[in-house]
């Protein structure tokens, strides 16, 4: 009977796993690297603009103290909350650049964690474990993912200050329940 690996054109026998782990990587390596353009190339984050909206007043946020409001519409997929976090934190406005918004939808199955008061963990400035899958994200670093099963961080709410209002003015990332952040209020669901 004669051994499969007698007309294999690679020697099986030298060919460990430890090697094929190797060319592997080296293989992923160099697919990647050539299929980068420019590293230092900035690249702009799409953000989908609404109607400006006024969303709270700066002399009335308290330090960890979530705010929450609908937006970019007055629908069940608009939950959002501001929180002033005390930290300077990315996308935050104020002099302090601290103060953020952001979806309270889960993105991974779209849980509600408006309940900032048992969901917000001021100690660390990150929201949740949410109680479907522990996805908890972090408030400083545009809402990413810290651990949990949601792979997209949380939508950010584009701020801008008039004077003492807080102005919102755009989405950062995809609204769950919305197959484009374009749906009109009562959009597209799951």
């Amino acid at each position: 009977m004669s051994d499969s690996r007698d007309n294999c054109p690679i020697d099986v026998g030298s060919f460990t796993r430890r090697r094929f782990l190797q060319a592997a990587g080296v293989t992923v390596t160099t697919v990647l690297l050539t299929s980068c353009d420019d590293p230092n190339e900035k690249i702009e984050a799409e953000i989908a603009h609404y109607e400006r909206t006024k969303v709270a007043k700066i002399t009335e946020l308290k330090t960890d103290v979530p705010v929450s409001f609908r937006y970019p519409f007055d629908d069940s997929h608009s939950q959002a909350f501001i929180v002033k976090l005390g930290t300077e934190a990315g996308g935050g406005i104020g002099a302090e650049k601290d103060i953020v918004a952001f979806s309270s939808l889960c993105t991974h199955m779209g849980w509600d964690l408006s309940d900032t008061r048992i969901n917000y963990r001021k100690e660390h400035k990150m929201l949740g474990p949410c109680p479907l899958h522990l996805t908890t994200f972090d408030l400083t670093r545009y809402g990413m993912v810290v651990a949990g099963h949601a792979t997209e961080a949380l939508p950010q709410i584009v701020l801008e200050v008039d004077g003492d209002d807080i102005i919102a003015t755009g989405v950062l990332g995809l609204i769950y329940g919305k197959r484009d952040n374009l749906d009109l209020p009562g959009g597209s669901v799951g």
